[in-house]
Formats: C-alpha cells, sequence, structure tokens
C-alpha cells in the first residue's frame, strides 16, 4: 500500500476558471506574470456554467428526498409528508402545516424514484469531467441522519450495477477516461472521526496531521495511504476495506449509521500536452513553456460522506454515541459557519475551528468546483431538521468559488529523462577514457617490451650468429666427416655387394658342377657295376663249365692214370688260384669305386645340409628381427599405457623431480615428494624396465614423431627418466636435451611445454649439464614458454627450472642476459602460491650464490637482481605468502644485504624495517644471524636504525 510516493509537488501553473460543460461557452484571460524562472507561471480562465448565468462559478446544490420507509408509514397525521417536490420548476415546498408552506428552489430536485445513474450524471458527473480536464472538484452529500447520505455516495452496488454510488461510478468514469501510459490515478480514504483524522485503507495510521502550504494554501495530509488503481475489481477492494473500517452505529433513526465523516481523495495526474491537444488551448502553454519540457496537469476529486446532524432525544443514542454526536454536530457546525460567512461575503472565515472545514477549504470559497447533494426525509416528525437542512443548501448555494486549472512542470520526468543522458554521456566518457587509457598503457608496454626484447634479441642475436658460425663450422667439418665416411661406407658396400654377387655366382656355379659331376659318376658307377655284373656272370658260367669239365675229365682219366690226377689236380688248383686273384682283383676295384662315389655322395649331401643350415639360420635371423620389432611396437604401447596411468600423478611427480642444488629446498615438500615417489616407484620400475628394453636412443626418436600423442607420451617417459641421476648425463650425450629444446621452441602445445619444462628442470639438477642447457639456450626458451603461457602447472616447472640454474654462480650473468631472471619475475602475474614457491627458491639460490662469489673477491658491484628489481618485490611481498616461500624470500634478503654495494637500494626501498623484523621474529636461527650480522657490520644500516 503506497503512501504518496509519486505525487511529490513541483512547480504549478494555475489557471483560474471552469471547464467546458454542457452547452456553455468558454473565455480565458491569463493573468500577467514573470518571465521565467518564474516558479508559478498562472493563468487564469473564467468558466461559464451550463445556464451562463453570472454565478457560474458557484456551488452547485441539488435535493434528494429519500423515499418512506416503515417508520414513516406507520407515523400517522393529518398530513403524513411535509415535503412537496417540484421537479419541472426545481422547486421544493416545505409545508409546516396545511396552511402555512414556504418554497425554495434548487438546481436540482430528486423525487423519491430517481434513479442513483441519474443523480450521479446531474450531480458528479460534470465535476468528474472537470477534473479530468485538470481542475480540481468536490462532490458532497449533507443531511440529517438516515436520510440516504452513505446510499446516495457510498453505496458499492457491486451485485447490482444500477445500485451504485457516486464513489464507484465517478472512480469507473476515471478509469474509463484515462491511459495508463501517461496517466496515473489513486486513492486516499480517510474518516473523521472524534476530531481524529483516521486511515480507512490503513487502521493504523491514526489522528493523521493536517498541513497548509503557506505560499498556496494547498490543504495535504502527510502520512496518508495513496493507492494507485489500475482497475474496478480494485476499486470494490479497497471501499470495502475502507468501508469496514469505518464507524458505525445502530441508533433508533437508522439501523447503520455512520459516526464519521469518510472522505474519498481521488489523486489524478495526465500529460498535458495531450489534454492540450484534446482542449485545443495550447497556445498560452507554448507561449510559457517551450515544447520539450514535460507538463503534468494534476488535479484532485474530494468525494465527502458527512455523519448526519442528530438529536440525542430522537436517536437514543447514549454512552460513548453521545460524544461521537457531539463530535459530529460540532463540525457540522462550523461547517454551516463557514457556509454563512461565505455566502454573507464575512472578511472572516472560520476554517480553522474543525479539521473538516480545514480539509474542505478548497470545496467553499476556494479553487475546485464544488456540488452538493442535500439529502432530505418526508416525514413531517422531523420538520425542524428538514427545514435547516434546506436553508444549508439554499446558503450553499451563495458560495462562489474561483476554480483554476492546475499544469506543472514534470520535474520528476524530466529529471529522470536528463539523469538518463548523463549516465550515458558519463558512462560512454568513461568507457572511452578507458579505452584511451588501456590503449596507451598497451602501447607503452608494447614499447617498453619490444624496446627490450629487441635489446636482448640484438645481444642474443649476436651471440647466437657467434654460436651458430660456430656450430656452422662444426657441422661443415661434421659434414665433410659424414660425407667421407658416407663415400668410405658406400665403396665397402659396393665391395661388398660384388663379393656377395661372386660368391653367389660361385655358389650356383659349383652347385651345378656337383650336380653335373654326381649326375656322370652316378652314370659311370651304374655303368662299371653293370660290366662288371657281366664279366662276374660270364666268370661264373665259365667256372661252371670248366667244373663240369672237370669233373667229367676227373671221372674219366681217374681209372687211366692216377699220376696224372696229381698234375692234373695241381694244374687245375693253379688255374682257380689265378681266376680267384684276378675276380679278387675285380671285385676290390669295383668296391673302391663304390666306395668313392659313396663318399662323394655324402660329401654332396654334407654341403646340402650347410647351405640349408645357412637358408635357415638366415631365416631364424629375419623372425627375430620382425619379433623383435614386433616388440618394440609392443613395448611403445605399455610405455603409452604405463604414461597414461601416472598422467593424474604427474604434476606433482615433476613438481617432486626439480630440486635445487644449493640445499635451499622446501623440507616439507620433500617429504611430500618422497611419498609421492614412494607410492610410484612401481610405476618407475615399469617405466626403466622399458627403458632398458626399448633403448635410450629408440625413446629419443619417438620426440620427433608427427603423432601428438606419441610425442607427448616419449616426452613424460624423458621426463620420468631424467628425474634420475644415473640417466641425465646419458640423455645429454644422446641428444635429448638438443631435442627437448627443440620442442619449447617449435611446439605450441601446452602439454608439451609443461612436461618439456620438467624434464629440463629435472636435467638441471645435475650441474655438468647446467652449463650446456645454457649455451643452447635453454634459459632464452624457458622465458620466452613463461612469457606465453598462464598454466600455472607449466609456469611451475619453468620457474623450477630457472630456479635449478641459479644455484650455479658462474651461469648468472648469462642467465641474466636471457632473460631468465626477468622472466622469473615476471610469473609473479599467475598468483599461484607453488609458482611463487618456485620464485622465491630461485632468488634465494641466485643470492646466495652471488653472495659467495662476492664474498671470496671474484665479482663487485650491485646485486645482478636488483638491476630486474626483485629488491622492491621482495620487501612488499615478504610476509604474504606461506612459511617456506617467506623463508626464501628472508633468506634472499639477508644475502642481498651482505653485499655493501646493495647498501643504498635496502634502505631507499624501505628494506631496514624488513631486516629489523627478520633479526627478531624469523623462525629460523640461521635468517636471523644472517640479519643481525648485516646490521651490525654496516654503518649505514646501523645509522638508520638510530
Amino acid at each position: 500500500m503506497a503512501t504518496g510516493g509519486g505525487w511529490a509537488p513541483a512547480r504549478s501553473v494555475e489557471r483560474h476558471g471552469a471547464p467546458r460543460g454542457g452547452g456553455g461557452t468558454r473565455s480565458k484571460s491569463v493573468a500577467p506574470c514573470p518571465r521565467r524562472p518564474s516558479p508559478s507561471p498562472a493563468r487564469s480562465r473564467p468558466a461559464p456554467d451550463n445556464g451562463g448565468s453570472a454565478d457560474s462559478c458557484r456551488v452547485r446544490v441539488a435535493i434528494r428526498l429519500r423515499p418512506k420507509n416503515s417508520e414513516d408509514l406507520a407515523y400517522g397525521s393529518d398530513f403524513d409528508s411535509c415535503v412537496e417536490l417540484q421537479p419541472e420548476s426545481k422547486r421544493l415546498k416545505l409545508k409546516k402545516n396545511n396552511w402555512i408552506c414556504e418554497s425554495y428552489k434548487f438546481d436540482e430536485v430528486f423525487s423519491e424514484n430517481a434513479s442513483q445513474k441519474r443523480v450521479y450524471e446531474v450531480v458528479a458527473k460534470p465535476v468528474v469531467e472537470s477534473v479530468l480536464e485538470g481542475y480540481n472538484g468536490t462532490v458532497m452529500a449533507y443531511g440529517q441522519t438516515g436520510t440516504g447520505k452513505t446510499y446516495t455516495v457510498g453505496r458499492l452496488g457491486k451485485d447490482d450495477p444500477s445500485e451504485r454510488g457516486i464513489m464507484v461510478r465517478a472512480l469507473e468514469h476515471i478509469l474509463s477516461s484515462m491511459s495508463f501510459e501517461t496517466d496515473r490515478v489513486a486513492i486516499s480514504y480517510l474518516q473523521l472521526y472524534l476530531e481524529s483524522v483516521q486511515d480507512l485503507l490503513d487502521p493504523e495510521k491514526t489522528n493523521i496531521p493536517i498541513v497548509e502550504d503557506a505560499k498556496t494554501g494547498e490543504i495535504s495530509l502527510p502520512g496518508a495511504s495513496i493507492v494507485e488503481i489500475k482497475d474496478l475489481e480494485h476499486v470494490f477492494h479497497l471501499l470495502q476495506i475502507g468501508e469496514a473500517n469505518r464507524h458505525a452505529a445502530n441508533t433508533k433513526m437508522n439501523t447503520e449509521s455512520s459516526r464519521s465523516h469518510a472522505i474519498l481523495i481521488i489523486h489524478l495526474q495526465r500529460s498535458s500536452r495531450i489534454k492540450e491537444e484534446n482542449s485545443s488551448l495550447s497556445n498560452d502553454t507554448h507561449d510559457i513553456f517551450p515544447d520539450d519540457l514535460p507538463l503534468v496537469l494534476k488535479s484532485k476529486l474530494l468525494i465527502v460522506d458527512l455523519a448526519g446532524s442528530e438529536r440525542i432525544d430522537k436517536s437514543g443514542s447514549e454512552g460513548h454515541m453521545i460524544e461521537e454526536a457531539k463530535f459530529i454536530n460540532l463540525s457540522l457546525t462550523s461547517l454551516g459557519k463557514c457556509i454563512n460567512a461565505l455566502a454573507e461575503n464575512s472578511p472572516h472565515i472560520p476554517t480553522r475551528d474543525s479539521k473538516l472545514t480545514r480539509i474542505l477549504r478548497d470545496s467553499f470559497g476556494g479553487t475546485a468546483r464544488t456540488s452538493l447533494v442535500v439529502t432530505i426525509g418526508p416525514s413531517s416528525r422531523h420538520y425542524s431538521e428538514t427545514s435547516s437542512t434546506i436553508m444549508f443548501g439554499q446558503r450553499a448555494m451563495k458560495v462562489v468559488n474561483t476554480i483554476k486549472l492546475k499544469e506543472e512542470v514534470d520535474y520528476e520526468t524530466l529529471y529522470k529523462k536528463v539523469e538518463r543522458e548523463v549516465d550515458q554521456l558519463t558512462s560512454e566518457m568513461e568507457r572511452q577514457q578507458k579505452l584511451m587509457k588501456n590503449e596507451k598503457m598497451q602501447l607503452d608496454k608494447k614499447l617498453k617490451e619490444s624496446e627490450g626484447s629487441f635489446h636482448d634479441l640484438r645481444m642474443t642475436s649476436n651471440i647466437r650468429i657467434e654460436n651458430l658460425e660456430k656450430e656452422k663450422c662444426q657441422l661443415e667439418s661434421a659434414v665433410k666427416t659424414l660425407m667421407r665416411d658416407l663415400e668410405e661406407e658406400r665403396g665397402q658396400n659396393n665391395l661388398l655387394s660384388e663379393q656377395i654377387a661372386e660368391l653367389e655366382k660361385l655358389v650356383n656355379e659349383n652347385k651345378q658342377q656337383q650336380q653335373l659331376e654326381n649326375l656322370s659318376r652316378m652314370k659311370i658307377f651304374t655303368d662299371t657295376t653293370k660290366e662288371h655284373e657281366k664279366e662276374m656272370e660270364e666268370l661264373l658260367r665259365q667256372l661252371q663249365e670248366e667244373r663240369r669239365c672237370s669233373s667229367s675229365l676227373k671221372d674219366r682219366m681217374s681209372v687211366l692214370q692216377q699220376e696224372l690226377c696229381d698234375a692234373q689236380s695241381s694244374t687245375q688248383e693253379s688255374m682257380a688260384h689265378e681266376l680267384e686273384k684276378k675276380l679278387t682283383k675285380v671285385t676290390e676295384e669295383f668296391t673302391s669305386q663304390v666306395q668313392s662315389l659313396k663318399e662323394k655322395i655324402s660329401e654332396l649331401i654334407s654341403e646340402k645340409e650347410v647351405i640349408y643350415e645357412e637358408l635357415k639360420s638366415t631365416q631364424e635371423k629375419v623372425q627375430q628381427e620382425m619379433l623383435h620389432r614386433q616388440g618394440l611396437e609392443d613395448q611403445i604401447l605399455r610405455l603409452k599405457w604405463s604414461t597414461s596411468d601416472i598422467c593424474a600423478e604427474e604434476s606433482k611427480t615433476s613438481y617432486g623431480m626439480v630440486r635445487s642444488g644449493s640445499g635451499l629446498g622446501n623440507a616439507a615438500f620433500v617429504s611430500k615428494s618422497g611419498k609421492i615417489r614412494e607410492a610410484l616407484s612401481g610405476q618407475r620400475g615399469t617405466i626403466s624396465k622399458i627403458f632398458e628394453e626399448v633403448g635410450l636412443p629408440n625413446v629419443l626418436a619417438l620426440l620427433k614423431s608427427e603423432d601428438l600423442d606419441v610425442q607427448i607420451h616419449a616426452v613424460k617417459v624423458v621426463a620420468n627418466l631424467a628425474a634420475e641421476d644415473i640417466n641425465q648425463e646419458r640423455i645429454v650425450e644422446e641428444g635429448g636435451l638438443d631435442a627437448l629444446l627443440s620442442l619449447l621452441e617449435t611446439s605450441e602445445n601446452t602439454t608439451i611445454h609443461r612436461v618439456t619444462a620438467g624434464a629440463v628442470a629435472n636435467l638441471a639438477m645435475n650441474g655438468s649439464n647446467q652449463g650446456v642447457i645454457m649455451n643452447k639456450g635453454g634459459a632464452r626458451l624457458l622465458a620466452n614458454v613463461a612469457s606465453k603461457t598462464e598454466d600455472p602447472q607449466t609456469l611451475r616447472l619453468v620457474a623450477g627450472a630457472i630456479a635449478n640454474l641459479c644455484g650455479n654462480e658462474k651461469l648468472h650473468l648469462m642467465l641474466k642476459r636471457d632473460g631468465g631472471i626477468k622472466a622469473l619475475l615476471g610469473m609473479v602475474r599467475s598468483g599461484h602460491a607453488e609458482v611463487i614457491a618456485q620464485i622465491a627458491r630461485g632468488i634465494a639460490n641466485f643470492a646466495k650464490c652471488e653472495s659467495r662469489v662476492i664474498s671470496q673477491g671474484h665479482r663487485k658491484g650491485r646485486s645482478l637482481l636488483i638491476e630486474d628489481g626483485v629488491l622492491t618485490w621482495m620487501v612488499a611481498n615478504s610476509t604474504r605468502f606461506s612459511h617456506s616461500t617467506t623463508r626464501h624470500i628472508e633468506l634472499a634478503f639477508c644475502h642481498l644485504a651482505q653485499n655493501e654495494d646493495n647498501t643504498c637500494d635496502i634502505i631507499a626501498s624501505g628494506g631496514i624495517k624488513e631486516l629489523l623484523r627478520i633479526s627478531r621474529e624469523s623462525p629460523r636461527d640461521d635468517a636471523r644471524n644472517l640479519a643481525k650480522m648485516a646490521l651490525d657490520s654496516n654503518p649505514a644500516f646501523l645509522r638508520e636504525v638510530q
């Protein structure tokens, strides 16, 4: 429920006169007004009445007769009605008895049969239309209690529209005539009870003050609820709330007698431009206000349901009701006095005698158009009250109001419009300024970076050119040597190829010759065997014939000559002996030939077996090579699987790989890293076994693979191998460092940058590798990666690698020249705790080694760290980070303080306070001792402390 937030007063323009009504004419005159900026230029127009009479601005009064009720009908007399209406002549006769009567004329006379609609159209509609045009208006009901005032004014008629009273019909008329896009309507519903103004929409608000503007004389009720309405349902809801909260009581004259004056205030605000276009009255407005100023018409309609006057003896009031009746009659009496004074043109109007007259000050004798409906009853029992009511209406008809049109500059809309434009212009200006500032900062930054990079590039390019020339010479000599070796190898290969071809040819020829010889030998052996068989058969046949002959001769001559038997037998034995000798000789020759053939055959078979064995061994070698190749592929797959299993722990493990050779590592982190290493020892063992089986050259060859996944896994394997001291020198000797640096320079993949930086950091743990890394431009490549990436894990590993290089005092100048210190400090932008921990460790390593070199007399002058702004950062951030990071910063600061050439810079940066803090509060004894020693040994520090 609103409380008037959107109805604040603005600079007003007043137009005197009344709006158009009926068929009358309109005339206007503009009062003189000062030039702008005048707070309230005014214009006045006389408002003609419907009838065009001279009293056109007077209060219009209509009288309404209540029908007889049951009490009137039950009361018997000679004349039961004391009122006679003459609607045609708009007159009323009041009869005191059958002989005496008085006649009165009103603006309108309503009989007991008059409808609510006709009463509204005659009494209230002209006032409502006037209010819609920008004038104030008042519609009020006055009369004795029980004569129908609340019925006429406040009847809701929600179920029966014909019963609706003036309040509902007026709001319905206003809502139908307004555009909610530009117009606003709101209501306040009050009651005056026991001279206390109370809010009927918010009963908790009581005794609301009545405030009068000292300049304009306008009456306002600050604190009263002002509710903006949009539709008729909302109106019914609010009026029902008000009626429920209004005080009423049962009396003899009225069962629902109102015990308070009800006042409905309707606030309207309409666009003046639209209004004046419709009314064709814009000439004067445009003369006073330009077209670009938003103007609004603000008007106010008061619908007042007065409590009825009553006599205690007739109403039967008692107790608290008597007090209520007293205050009602007092306020009505005060209103009557004001009406009398206005009717008689009295110089003093007693409006301050009652709160009712103060609220209605503008309605009678003011600037509002006012219509009064007077309600009376027909019964002669209430003749005196009826006569008093009629006389009140007659006096009210003599009151003349000066109607004024109130036109205001809508400063709220104008302010919002101007404020919106100012905000837009301000935001646009700020945006442009911010863009210009950002562009300027970016250009300055780019200029500084370009100058620095140009200087660094010029220095590094000179060194690079020298290195490239040296490398070119070395490469040329190496190429010549390789070409010479290649030519020699080609010659040897050609000779070997020729020898192999000749050997193959000889082998083929030998095979063919052996085959021919074997065939010829087999043929000769077969032929000889056949001949020997034939000869043996012939000899056996001859032997058998000889044996037959000898047996026959032996039989024949046995008888004849005994002597010859001996000779013949000896002769036969000698011949057999010779034949046996010949047979034995032939057999031996045949056997020797067969034996020689068998030997040759066995030799051929053995040669064949040797050739078969060689062929078999060759096939086995080829198969072994295939198996070895398949094994390498399987090992690569196992390597991918094993490395993918430890990807989740890679960043933590690689952080454990980054260690310092100067003994400034974080003990808590080393313990944590040790636990991680123990947890991953099984996987490391698997990788080492695969490495032993595959071989380092094969692993390094995979770094040049075109497959990105293979390349990433290969880099991870090399990084894990580099974490072990026994593998570091071998990786560098086999060209692993060159391959890693090449990946840092050429690859755009963030994962490769991160893992490669970790591998380089692990290799940098070896003192012999640090110089090689620097000579090959490792620090420059690491600084380049740090400037391009925002990944905290990559920055952490890059910072760890540079921190390890900072532990070698021989490389400090080269490290600064290649931008390593600047890159180390630049990585602070990430804000990541682990990155800053590595930065602090690197600065501590650098400061400690530099302090040792200066103390030994090998170098003099300011610290290289101070030249790159490290001292300022340490002073500003010495206590912002974790204990381990703070310890590194404190040690670095104490080592810088040992060099007297740094004294002025330390004093200028406010480092004396930091030294004092370290000497008193540092948890490490070595840091406290170093700080105390620096303070005690330096006179300048002592003077600053004092």
